[in-house]
């Protein structure tokens, strides 16, 4: 495990967002959604690439709370721009278990 300073950690910007829209990218290389994120008036809406399909539905994603880090350059993938990185761990099958808040937070908030 690579050890990082907490000036290193403080750079990293994750934020809490609202997956508003989600929809089947199929020029993606594996199978994935583009999701559609709010986080709030101060950051706004942002769009990534998430290789979530085999756990969540586009149905159930929409109104869920994400973490996602925002401050990474945005990356082109496909015919996409995504602009932050939704978070997540990958279960004992490989699938990603998104990471999220155990309660509702205001939009925008940041992980302490």
């Amino acid at each position: 495990m690579n050890e990082i300073t907490w000036d290193d950690f403080i750079k990293v910007e994750l934020r809490v967002g609202a997956v508003i829209k989600a929809e089947p990218f199929p020029e993606a290389k594996k199978p994935a959604y583009i999701l559609h994120i709010d986080f709030g008036p101060e950051i706004g809406l942002r769009k990534s690439s998430a290789q979530i399909t085999t756990r969540y539905t586009p149905e159930e994603l929409i109104g869920r709370q994400v973490v996602a880090v925002v401050n990474f350059p945005k990356k082109q993938i496909g015919p996409i721009r995504s602009e932050c990185l939704v978070t997540g761990f990958h279960n004992e099958d490989g699938d990603v278990v998104l990471c999220v808040p155990d309660g509702q937070v205001p939009l925008g908030t940041k992980l302490l």
